[in-house]
């Protein structure tokens, strides 16, 4: 038996009636990038319908489920990484000082199978040593699995410089990825990514657009370099941050998507996206770190509805420290049930379908390419940040997203609603921060903050 569903205007009039006689628009706002959002939706929009269905996986995976490791310690990087593989982990992402030595990294990745499981890199302007070390663990093999993400633009950006300038970092990765891209043909070269413009409090609009032009920056780059164009577009991993809010969240990521198909035939070479999606570190709260499980947990939601191939969540600790062992299971789990219990990975394009997100969809994804030209007229990515543009604009969408939760508009669960007075402590692991010299080169940095900061240094 089926019933028919009441009509658009039988909708807005049961919602008048629920307001109370207010306007239907007074339900209407605008996001931090001053674009519309409604309270309803229909067909009548004429926003064009999306599917972006995910690509299928060997393994009969939705989406690839990495897991983080980091460290200093080869032997106990090592540990994790055999824990988290065998615990349904399907790739590693390796950070800290034992991804630039190859005598460490071999021992870290011991027993791993690289053609099987694949291994990324997270190594800031040490990206060059951490990708010819890691070459060297693979032997040279063509299948193995490996993602180098070169990205010296997201680091130079969020350290506020280096000791040289950026385009020598740049230089040096072109050059590096050109090197290995033969050996390893079907390797991810570089990360162009977003994520350090919304840790810094930026906009989606924003992220998208910084993204968006850091994958022009490496595309051109690595075409100086001496790589053909197919080559450096199918070489580049997009980048995005997904958050509890997860309509918005998987909206940027399918945002994304097109904004990359616009950018690659824009070289003539339609090439599928392949994105990388990181949860968001300025959500977390340190306090009390277990709310933190729901907000991951909707965050993950966000990357596997939103179609992203590979899906990162951090420790729910990782505002206090290094997550431990414990941590890393439960981001681990997390996704393991939103692909195994949930079946999020049942269909095809869980999204499609909604004329909610079909237009938040395309509005993000015209901003961030407004954003991304915007950036082009000021001389590209690398002149925009030496010249403090970039800044300024993520200056003010930070200091209004901190507003909205000063003068209560937003709330954080845990910190400044339903706060808990008898918090439970979640351990982390001990680690050690080398001091960071002042670069010799010096712009505005990319500050990572957290909306949960404030408060919890009020309450202490």
């Amino acid at each position: 038996m089926t019933f028919p569903l009441p009509t658009p205007l039988e909708w807005r009039d049961s919602a008048q009636k629920a307001l109370k006689d207010r306007p239907l628009e007074s339900l209407i706002h605008l996001d931090a990038d001053h674009l519309t959002v409604r309270p309803l939706y229909g067909d009548a929009t004429g926003i064009q319908p999306i599917f972006a269905p995910r690509p299928s996986d060997a393994d009969g995976r939705a989406w690839d489920l990495r897991t983080l490791v980091e460290g200093e310690d080869a032997e106990a990087v090592n540990a994790a990484v055999l824990t988290d593989l065998e615990g349904g982990a399907a790739s590693v992402l390796i950070s800290g000082a034992v991804a630039t030595d190859t005598a460490a990294l071999a021992r870290a990745l011991d027993g791993v199978a690289l053609e099987l499981a694949a291994v990324a890199l997270d190594a800031g302007l040490e990206g060059p040593a951490a990708a010819d070390a890691l070459s060297a663990v693979a032997k040279g093999s063509p299948r193995a699995r490996l993602a180098f993400h070169l990205d010296p633009v997201s680091a130079f950006a969020e350290a506020g410089g280096a000791d040289r300038p950026l385009t020598d970092h740049l230089a040096e990765a072109a050059a590096c990825a050109a090197g290995h891209a033969a050996t390893y043909p079907d390797a991810g070269l570089f990360l162009a990514s977003g994520r350090v413009v919304h840790e810094a409090g930026g906009s989606a609009a924003q992220e998208l657009g910084f993204a968006a032009a850091s994958a022009i920056t490496y595309v051109d780059a690595a075409i100086d370099a001496g790589l053909s164009v197919e080559r450096a577009l199918s070489g580049v991993v997009l980048g995005v941050s997904v958050d509890q809010t997860y309509f918005d969240a998987l909206a940027k990521v399918r945002a994304l998507r097109l904004i990359w198909k616009t950018l690659s035939g824009a070289y003539g070479h339609e090439t599928p996206a392949v994105i990388e999606a990181r949860s968001s570190r300025r959500m977390l709260a340190a306090r009390d770190p277990w709310p933190n499980l729901l907000r991951l947990t909707a965050a993950g939601f966000a990357g596997a509805v939103g179609g992203a191939d590979v899906v990162v969540l951090d420790g729910f600790t990782r505002a206090s420290g290094r997550p431990d062992a414990f941590a890393r299971r439960q981001a681990r789990n997390a996704q393991i049930v939103l692909m195994e219990e949930a079946h999020l990975g049942r269909v095809d394009d869980p999204a499609a379908g909604s004329w909610f997100l079909d237009s938040r969809t395309h509005d993000l994804a015209r901003a961030g390419w407004d954003e991304a030209q915007r950036i082009a007229r000021e001389g590209g990515l690398i002149a925009s940040l030496e010249g403090g543009a970039v800044q300024s604009r993520i200056a003010a969408a930070r200091t209004a997203w901190l507003a909205a939760f000063a003068d209560g508009r937003d709330q954080i669960i845990g910190v400044t609603k339903y706060v808990d007075p008898d918090v439970r402590p979640a351990p982390v692991e001990p680690s050690s921060k080398a001091p960071v010299p002042r670069p010799a080169i010096a712009i505005a940095p990319l500050t990572p903050v957290r909306a949960a900061a404030s408060f919890e240094e009020a309450a202490a």
